[in-house]
């Protein structure tokens, strides 16, 4: 049986709070990768860049795509490793902002300030905080994205479909976590992404109605530590 881990592991593990919280009840279709994952197939098939210059260019790509825009909003669903699914909106601030708003039932949201990641407990008023610098979020949320340079890369993959870049990072008395992170292969816009802890369970979260032309509100992005 998986143990249950606390709110503020699990925001390190991926973006979200635990499991434990209300399924989303209006489901919405799912990205055939994403289906898959929930039938317990495969998430993706992925094809190896071929050489080198191949796998640069696709890194050159994501990089230039991702430091095109210094902000984005667009819908989410996300999908736990017990299957369970939720969606909602966010809402991207760079260096290091974000906001996940869960729909209804789930009374969670999701804020980091650039320092800091809450999960919070809208009902309870509650939240579990822990350092941006300890979760994956903090590589989707950098000013400077930059895979070149970044030794946590463990593979570059490319395929008619999408380009997925994969990272890896060991977390002392953890284990291991992963962070594959998929595009469109053509326009090189985000698609997904899915951290797998060190157990080796996932949770994908898939994003659509992207959009970078307007700037959220930077106070979307406060974290109340009293």
């Amino acid at each position: 049986m998986r143990p249950i881990l606390p709110a503020s592991l699990c925001v390190a593990l991926a973006f979200l709070a635990a499991p434990a919280f209300a399924q989303q009840s209006n489901e919405v279709p799912l990205p055939p990768s994403v289906q898959a994952a929930v039938d317990g197939q495969p998430a993706v098939q992925v094809a190896a860049a071929s050489g080198q210059k191949a796998a640069q260019q696709t890194i050159q790509r994501i990089n230039t795509y991702f430091n095109s825009f210094k902000s984005m909003t667009g819908n989410f669903v996300q999908v736990d490793p017990d299957g369970t699914r939720r969606q909602g909106q966010f809402y991207i601030l760079k260096p290091g902002r974000v906001l996940f708003e869960y729909d209804p039932p789930s009374r969670v949201e999701l804020v980091a300030d650039g320092r800091s990641v809450a999960v919070r407990d809208k009902k309870l008023k509650t939240q579990d905080i822990t350092p941006l610098s300890a979760t994956p979020l903090r590589f989707i949320l950098a000013e400077n994205f930059d895979l070149a340079r970044n030794a946590n890369v463990t593979g570059v993959y490319q395929d008619d479909v999408f380009a997925t870049v994969v990272l890896e990072e060991k977390q002392p008395m953890i284990g291991t976590y992963r962070l594959m992170i998929m595009f469109d292969a053509k326009t090189m816009q985000l698609k997904q992404w899915t951290v797998t802890d060190p157990q080796g369970f996932d949770t994908t979260v898939a994003v659509s109605n992207l959009d970078t032309s307007e700037r959220p509100d930077p106070m979307l992005f406060v974290i109340n530590r009293k």
